[in-house]
């Protein structure tokens, strides 16, 4: 299964863009900052391709995919959230979106994951972000 992040709408708060799961619209997502230096908690992780994982996040509790071999960043996953207070480098998902913000991000998050959980079982799972 491939995930393919376009990054759209930059701000100086927040990165919008839109997530498509082998070639059809999925959701939109929300990250932080695309910046050339990395400021802890605050920037968004580096374009690229990277191999998505299921484990246990000790912080939410929960399993969620986590991003795997991401340069200078740790525990990279895709999770629920609305605002760029919600992500330290995650990728928020969402139904909706508007200026620094994605909505009904638990709805986008429960119809996204059950896909990523039954591909991940018979083939790698991959997210490729521009």
């Amino acid at each position: 299964m491939l995930m393919q992040l376009t990054r759209k709408w930059l701000t100086d708060e927040s990165t919008i863009g839109e997530l498509a799961v082998d070639g059809e619209f999925e959701c939109f997502t929300l990250e932080d900052v695309v910046r050339d230096k990395k400021i802890k908690g605050e920037t968004a992780i580096p374009a690229g391709t990277y191999e998505i994982a299921v484990t246990f996040s000790n912080k939410f509790k929960k399993y969620l995919p986590l991003l795997m071999n991401v340069h200078d960043f740790e525990g990279v996953r895709i999770h629920p959230g609305n605002r760029p207070d919600d992500t330290e480098g995650c990728i928020l998902v969402g139904q909706t979106k508007d200026d620094n913000f994605v909505g009904h991000s638990v709805a986008a998050f429960e119809n996204l994951f059950p896909k990523i959980q039954s591909a991940i079982v018979k083939e790698k799972v991959f997210i490729e972000i521009t």
